[in-house]
């Protein structure tokens, strides 16, 4: 397994956006939920998004990110850019992604991580709040060619905590690294746990 010894931490958002981290603090204490852990170390990761089972997923995460004041990127189709709201959402966090390009999504990806001197995009690996048999590579995939760490962050219902807890640099080992993964996540509960994925890759799956 590769050592992770990240130097430094993601810069937290300047003053200016307070009243977005006050207004998520208030949010998440009427909600009764809490912000666990904060941040890991270092400036690049792939974030996971886990368990995705209810659209109510994306609000308590960026109220999760705006408590830690950090602003989270996300990826979205390349269209979705267009103006007038092109730049709304790239002020949001948005990525545009061309799936049709010749280079794939994994690559631009790499890319922007080559690119950025801080990168936190989520991702999640079910791609619908529906249960499917397994998780999408992508994240897994981007993580090994960028050559930054997976960070696992959770929404947990059953005990109303947000975070970001288990971070390590893939190691290639696929099945190694998903048990990890799967460990991490097996006591955290969707808002519809009947909804939440099988957490193992299609490369997994027997034939």
């Amino acid at each position: 397994m590769a050592e992770y010894q990240p130097q430094r931490t993601l810069a937290r958002q300047p003053s200016k956006w307070g009243f977005g981290y006050w207004l998520s603090r208030i949010w998440m204490r009427v909600f009764g939920w809490r912000v666990e852990n904060l941040l890991p170390p270092g400036t690049k990761f792939v974030l996971i998004g886990a368990p995705h089972t209810s659209n109510w997923d994306f609000i308590f995460m960026l109220a999760a990110a705006n408590v830690m004041r950090v602003k989270v990127s996300w990826m979205g189709k390349h269209t979705l850019f267009k103006p007038p709201f092109g730049a709304l959402f790239r002020r949001l966090g948005g990525i545009p992604i061309n799936r049709q390009a010749s280079h794939g999504v994994v690559s631009q990806i790499a890319e922007r991580y080559d690119q950025a001197d801080e990168l936190l995009l989520a991702v999640a690996p079910s791609g619908t709040r529906k249960h499917v048999d397994h998780w999408k590579s992508g994240f897994y995939r981007i993580a090994l060619q960028a050559g930054v760490p997976i960070a696992c962050g959770y929404l947990d219902y059953a005990g109303r905590r947000a975070g970001i807890g288990l971070v390590f640099t893939p190691s290639g080992d696929m099945q190694s690294d998903m048990g990890r993964i799967r460990d991490f996540y097996q006591d955290k509960r969707g808002r519809h746990p009947g909804l939440e994925s099988t957490i193992r890759l299609r490369d997994e799956i027997p034939i």
